[in-house]
């Protein structure tokens, strides 16, 4: 059995968890998430403790019982606490600027780029060069985030660009003559 799997994962108290036909649906006081059952992995409630367990003794059950463990567990955690994913820019003139559902970005192209956020993802810039992404869904806040870095990755000269707050970008040498 997957190492990852053994673990229980705890429910904690206003996390109410729905265990349907193939599907578990997680509501808490940020929001409900749902996920689509593997045919491999069997959950089972007991009490306030989910368990994950592999209907059979292949590779791939085994493998698939440790993912839907992690992704219960990332569900439980985003609808009672939340996920949050900080980005900042370096540069001369780099800002972001949060106007409703649409995060501005003044990234030194000719023109401006405009990142409309998905449902369920809140952007706040407390400064002109922070950028602070929240959401319920693990997957969802960390794919905004990469779509966000990709307008300008940091450059591996000066380390201009997009990135994330705990990154460390290791700068290359300058060409000698």
């Amino acid at each position: 059995m997957s190492r990852v799997a053994k673990n229980p994962i705890t429910v904690p108290s206003g996390i109410e968890v729905t265990l349907a036909a193939g599907q578990v649906s997680v509501k808490g006081p940020l929001g409900t998430l749902k996920q689509m059952l593997n045919k491999d992995v069997a959950v089972v409630r007991e009490g306030d403790v989910l368990l994950c367990k592999a209907t059979n003794d292949s590779m791939q059950s085994d493998a698939m019982s440790g993912t839907i463990r992690a992704l219960l567990a990332n569900m439980i955690t985003g609808v009672s606490k939340g996920f949050e994913r900080k980005l900042t820019l370096v540069g001369v003139g780099f800002k972001a600027q949060a106007a409703g559902d649409a995060l501005n970005l003044s990234l030194g192209f000719s023109h401006p780029v405009v990142h409309k956020m998905p449902a369920g993802v809140k952007v706040a810039t407390p400064t002109q060069t922070e950028i602070v992404l929240t959401s319920s869904n693990k997957q969802q806040v960390g794919q905004v985030a990469a779509e966000i870095r990709a307008y300008r990755p940091p450059e591996p000269y000066k380390g201009k660009g997009v990135r994330y707050v705990d990154e460390v970008v290791i700068l290359k040498e300058t060409k000698k003559k």
